[in-house]
């Protein structure tokens, strides 16, 4: 698969701005970065690369700094297997050991997850996908019917379903994101997780108990509505994908305006995870 590498620079962006910024090109396909001085170099698929969607991403995110891009088409490679050969296991509140196939094995920690490292968000090594594993970790999914709503590569609803969740439902938008959970599910042991691709719609209907949503602020906002009708009185959400601060001041508004109570947060390098409960 050809690759085109978009090398960002900006002497003036933030981290917060950078991170907002990654988030954005994201959702246009881009599937890989990678930190430099004064900014950073984004890949994504050739055929995949929508210039004109690119600036309008720009033109509505940036925002008091100034930005320059180069577009470079890459030689022809096997880009999952140079990202794999970079890709590091994780520690979780040392309970979860997050590892690819080719790790060493470490039973002696509690819950050990397997992960086939495909070139994408939901490895673990985000502050968000961390921060969701450790609520994951302390509360209970004993017997529960489980929503990972944007799923990525599986890895909270494998974990949901070692902490000994009943069945579990796996939703992403991006058909690569559910052959992956299939995938990853098998290297698991984990038979109870249905991946399926869509969005809210491939949810309405449905009951959980739990939700976990590690999206972005808006998809959140434009789903809290189906969370709150599937989710019963007591049922649990917990979300990240957002910014501590504004970002959680107004979802925290608009899930208290569709019956949920906020129950605490979790917060690392200003990204934010947050508990709900549905009251009503």
């Amino acid at each position: 698969m050809k690759y085109t590498a978009v090398a960002f620079t900006s002497s003036a962006m933030e981290e917060w701005q950078k991170d907002l910024l990654i988030a954005e090109l994201a959702n246009l396909g881009f599937d890989t970065f990678e930190d430099r001085n004064q900014g950073f170099i984004a890949y994504i698929p050739s055929s995949n690369l929508d210039i004109q969607a690119l600036e309008t991403v720009l033109a509505t995110e940036v925002i008091d700094y100034d930005i320059a891009y180069e577009v470079e088409e890459l030689e022809n490679k096997n880009w999952n297997q140079e990202w794999e050969s970079n890709f590091s296991p994780i520690l979780v509140d040392d309970q979860c050991y997050v590892r690819a196939t080719f790790h060493e094995d470490r039973p002696e920690y509690p819950y050990q997850i397997i992960i086939d490292p495909k070139m994408s968000f939901g490895t673990g090594h985000h502050q968000t996908t961390s921060m969701m594993l450790s609520f994951i970790l302390e509360n209970n999914f004993s017997g529960k019917e489980v929503l990972d709503m944007g799923c990525g590569t599986g890895i909270l609803a494998i974990l949901a379903s070692k902490r000994g969740a009943k069945d579990i439902l796996a939703v992403d938008f991006d058909p690569i994101c559910v052959e992956s959970v299939e995938e990853n599910k098998v290297l698991n042991s984990v038979s109870n997780i249905e991946a399926k691709l869509g969005s809210k719609e491939a949810i309405e209907g449905r009951t959980f108990q739990t939700i976990l949503a590690n999206i972005n602020r808006n998809i959140l906002l434009d789903q809290f509505e189906t969370y709150a009708t599937d989710l019963p009185q007591g049922g649990e959400l917990y979300i990240s994908g957002f910014y501590d601060g504004e970002d959680l001041d107004i979802l925290t508004e608009k899930a208290g305006r569709l019956g949920f109570e906020f129950v605490e947060k979790k917060v690392l390098d200003n990204w934010c995870a947050a508990k709900f409960n549905k009251a009503n």
